[in-house]
């Protein structure tokens, strides 16, 4: 129950804030340099226009990442995730992301055709440094690649591929604050509801939680391929 009076609180305090909140918001490039001042140092040099042989290691050993597209209206974030090494390394200004069976939305895929602009964000678990890569993509279908692509024999419908412009490390900050890979960070799961009771409340009708939990976990087992 404390998970969702924190929410109530926090909805309530929010509305009581907005009116107020409407003169303290910051609208403008020289309001946020103002605030921010400018990068220096390191954080202005190290950013790069193509892969070196540390962002090549890096992606190797990364199981798993997000990636950030957008439209003229509107914005998304999606997690991808398999063994280290799917992403492939194609060249130094070249990768490619393997799309795996999911639910159809294909919203990265969508905003692609309207927007090619694209950032992906790898992490590596015990690792708190991460690896950002931005630039231009477009949906690939080419057989051959795919193929390489392939787990346990089922090759994906398509991929990916990300023409690279900026590449540059994420200093450690964020994990650090947030103790991602810490064990004493990880919640109880039975302290939070599951996607079945989550949809159940979402969606309603005749959907029933016990259901919808026991086809999500089937596909876990039977459709990540």
């Amino acid at each position: 129950m404390g998970i969702w009076n924190n929410t109530l609180q926090f909805s309530c305090f929010y509305n009581l804030k907005e009116e107020i909140m409407k003169e303290k918001i910051i609208d403008s490039i020289e309001e946020l340099r103002d605030s921010f001042g400018f990068p220096s140092g390191r954080a202005a040099q190290k950013e790069m226009p193509s892969l070196d042989k540390h962002a090549i290691g890096f992606i190797e050993l990364s199981p798993f990442l997000i990636i950030a597209t957008a439209t003229e209206t509107g914005a998304d974030a999606s997690p991808k995730g398999d063994p280290p090494g799917f992403v492939k390394v194609l060249g130094e200004n070249q990768i490619f992301i393997p799309d795996r069976p999911g639910n159809n939305r294909v919203d990265t895929m969508r905003n692609l055709l309207i927007n090619p602009h694209i950032g992906v964000i790898f992490l590596v678990p015990g690792m708190s440094e991460t690896l950002r890569v931005n630039g231009k993509a477009k949906i690939i279908t080419d057989n051959e690649l795919l193929s390489s692509c392939a787990v346990k024999g089922k090759i994906p419908k398509c991929g990916i591929l990300v023409h690279i412009e900026e590449v540059y490390m994420h200093c450690a900050k964020s994990i650090i604050r947030s103790k991602l890979w810490d064990n004493e960070s990880k919640i109880d799961r039975k302290t939070f509801p599951s996607l079945g009771e989550i949809f159940a409340d979402q969606i309603g009708g005749d959907l029933k939680a016990k259901d919808v939990d026991e086809d999500i976990e089937n596909k876990y087992k039977e459709k990540l391929y």
